[in-house]
């Protein structure tokens, strides 16, 4: 029997004349950022077309790999290629959370030779941060950004200021450091929509990397989309269709990771300490929208979930020490919970 086809499933065309108009728009847009990324950023197809869902659907993602394989250049790239402001933190174990918020400072008004408290911003004031290396900060500093990342705003001795739209947190890890380094917390870790793992190239476009990047490196950004299209995008994908068994197989993945849940596989019970949280089922079909428009389509496929399994789940499903002893991958263990849901059929 074959998959469900994708018009199968419920094609439902966008709202108005002016919705199609701007899917075309985005999915000509992301065509339009990659040629650009590509004039300085070789490979890493994968990568990029997380971070471009990322920015497509309005979240935050944490980007894993060893030093030298263009985690920081990828996301500066980025943010001159859409023309937006960037700002990078290096986290360090002395990093306090006001080095990343901002503070009041006391300042003198020349006019009148009175002092008062003014608020001088912090990095977060942008619309694309980089948090290089975040695990090596306290939690104390790690949790300045959680409501950022939430509710794109900062409060500061009970005072609330809004963060300028559109606004992305990009956090990198080094996964091979231990010493000095502090774990995210899990309710962090669950605002990152995307675990994106970043791997040494193929040899033939590691050469091209050592090639181009030691000789003379001006490119030249053509402007493509900007803030307000990344806005309008995002706005756009929240309006494209999910059928009903699409999002209950989404959801069905994300249940069946859960230990405690009747009738949970027997390699989940013997493997996971705790599943995945409800923002996984939300982030499969918000991510699975923004890649259903950036291939031309105008509704959600079971491809597109099973695509993004893995960036979504690998950081929300906690492992315990037998999985640890025997050498179990998180993503190991979604190929398995992949297997272990059956994809809707037809005639079912």
């Amino acid at each position: 029997m074959e998959l469900v086809d994708n018009a199968a499933v419920g094609t439902v065309n966008l709202e108005s004349a002016d919705d199609v108009a701007l899917a075309d728009r985005m999915k000509e847009g992301r065509d339009q950022i990659v040629r650009e990324l590509r004039k300085l950023i070789i490979g890493q197809e994968d990568v990029i077309g997380e971070v471009l869902l990322t920015l497509f659907v309005g979240g935050n993602s944490l980007i894993v790999g060893v030093p030298g394989l263009a985690k920081t250049l990828i996301i500066h790239t980025l943010a001159r290629v859409v023309h937006l402001k960037f700002a990078r933190i290096q986290f360090t174990p002395d990093l306090m959370p006001s080095d990343i918020t901002g503070t009041d400072i006391i300042q003198e008004d020349t006019s009148t030779g009175k002092r008062q408290m003014v608020f001088s911003p912090g990095p977060i004031f942008t619309n694309i941060l980089l948090a290089d290396e975040i695990n090596r900060t306290p939690p104390k500093t790690q949790s300045a950004l959680l409501e950022a990342m939430q509710e794109h705003r900062v409060t500061i001795q009970g005072r609330t200021y809004e963060l300028e739209e559109p606004f992305y947190v990009f956090a990198t890890q080094n996964p091979i450091e231990l010493e000095g380094t502090y774990p995210l917390p899990e309710a962090q870790l669950d605002r990152f929509m995307f675990h994106i793992i970043i791997d040494h190239p193929p040899e033939s476009e590691e050469f091209d990397v050592v090639r181009t990047t030691t000789a003379i490196q001006e490119p030249r950004f053509d402007r493509t989309v900007t803030g307000p299209d990344l806005v309008a995008f995002q706005r756009l994908v929240r309006k494209v269709p999910v059928a009903e068994p699409v999002m209950r197989y989404a959801l069905t993945l994300v249940r069946t990771s859960r230990p405690k849940l009747k009738g949970a596989p027997e390699f989940i019970r013997k493997w996971v300490a705790y599943g995945a949280s409800v923002r996984a089922a939300q982030y499969l079909i918000l991510g699975g929208k923004a890649r259903a428009l950036t291939n031309g389509r105008y509704h959600v496929s079971f491809e597109d979930i099973r695509a993004l399994a893995h960036p979504v789940l690998r950081h929300r499903v906690l492992m315990n020490f037998h999985a640890e002893s025997e050498g179990i991958t998180t993503d190991y263990l979604i190929d398995q919970l992949l297997d272990a849901v059956p994809t809707p059929r037809s005639g079912m």
